[in-house]
């Protein structure tokens, strides 16, 4: 199989609004395929899927007390608090560089979980449980995916470590996934420093991960994609739909 091209864009403490503002616009107008790693949030924030209702997933006045902010992205899936102990990792990719991976939900769940197995297979008992990525029957990895007939995004927070203190401004959610069983976060969450040799190993496991499925990555600045981006929007008005929620 001939290799194929993946522009690579390495953040750290980045704005988490930014950055899906930024996938945003790259996974709608761009024709490139990207991989995008941010380690670490800047600010706290709870980041709720495009249909999320703040009341009924937020403690709001934890949130408010904390100075977490609160922000509704433009992919389904569910709510999560992000912080200087998260990483993301996105993928952002056209179609047709990608034949063997099936535009349908499920199948793309299912394929990133043999993309993600060479980096976190050696430390556990590596599943993919529902949406969730999870040592056994606890997680460290929430995902999110957008599918259209020529690009597909999925994307990953990853739970270095957390504070359970900030975990207090999610509410239980109405709707949970059936392994959860009605537990607590601090009960059905794990740390992954408590399995990793290091934040490192997680970070260069990304360049091994595209390597091992046939990704010849390229890497790029911060200000070569903000420029691509406003080409993009140049000529063509785009709704983003990532908001702030007040």
């Amino acid at each position: 199989m001939a290799k194929r091209p993946i522009s690579l864009l390495r953040l750290k403490d980045h704005c988490v609004f930014h950055l899906l503002r930024l996938e945003e616009a790259l996974l709608r107008k761009s024709k490139r395929s990207w991989c995008i790693v941010n380690d670490g949030v800047s600010n706290p924030a709870v980041v709720m899927g495009i249909s999320g209702k703040k009341e009924a997933l937020v403690n709001l006045e934890k949130a408010k007390e904390q100075r977490v902010e609160l922000i509704k992205r433009f992919t389904g899936g569910g709510t999560v608090i992000l912080d200087r102990d998260s990483i993301l990792v996105s993928l952002i990719c056209e179609a047709k560089d990608t034949p063997e991976v099936p535009l349908f939900p499920r199948p793309l769940m299912s394929w990133s979980k043999t993309f993600y197995e060479p980096v976190f297979g050696p430390y556990g008992d590596f599943r993919l449980s529902e949406t969730d990525y999870t040592f056994g029957q606890l997680k460290f990895g929430g995902n999110a995916q957008y599918i259209s007939k020529s690009r597909w995004l999925h994307h990953t927070s990853f739970i270095w470590d957390f504070d359970a203190k900030r975990m207090k401004c999610l509410l239980h959610p109405p709707k949970e996934p059936d392994y959860r069983k009605s537990r607590t976060h601090e009960d059905f969450l794990t740390r992954l420093k408590d399995h990793m040799v290091s934040r490192d190993k997680l970070l260069l496991g990304i360049e091994d991960a595209l390597s091992a499925q046939n990704f010849e990555w390229e890497e790029v600045g911060l200000e070569e994609v903000e420029e691509e981006v406003k080409k993009l929007h140049a000529n063509d008005r785009m709704l983003i739909s990532t908001k702030r929620v007040a």
